[in-house]
């Protein structure tokens, strides 16, 4: 009598092949996610290092822009006075950004709810707090 074939096996014998299945297949699946996030984190890597190099020229950008504005206002006023109007604006936009940026942060530290949420409902198992009816 010859072996059996895949579709003649008993149902012992596939059940007792579904947990190597099983794991196979959970194995797989594990293996293509890694391959898809190391995909992902390459470009991702590629993206950032793309953004940094534009930030960097930016820089240099933001300074060829400040020496043009004073060349301009030089025009119309003597070059010091040009320069320290130009200084005077940079220093009103930075006023205002650190400004923008203390309220976020005081923003960022309140007491996060879900943490009060969750010591009220400890204090309330506990049988303390404003839920104590002793």
């Amino acid at each position: 009598m010859s072996a059996p074939r895949e579709d003649e096996r008993s149902l012992f014998t596939l059940i007792g092949e579904l947990p190597d299945r099983i794991s196979t297949l959970i194995r797989a699946e594990i293996d293509q996610i890694k391959a898809e996030l190391g995909y992902k984190a390459k470009h991702f890597g590629i993206g950032a290092a793309l953004i940094a190099a534009a930030a960097f020229v930016a820089i240099f950008l933001l300074g060829t822009i400040i020496a043009t504005l004073i060349i301009a206002l030089s025009l119309v006023m003597p070059l010091w006075a040009a320069a320290l109007t130009v200084c005077g604006i940079l220093v009103l936009i930075i006023a205002v950004l650190v400004a923008i940026a203390m309220v976020s942060f005081r923003r960022g530290s309140e007491p996060l709810e879900s943490i009060e949420s969750l010591k009220r409902d400890l204090d309330a198992v506990k049988g303390t707090g404003e839920y104590d009816r002793r």
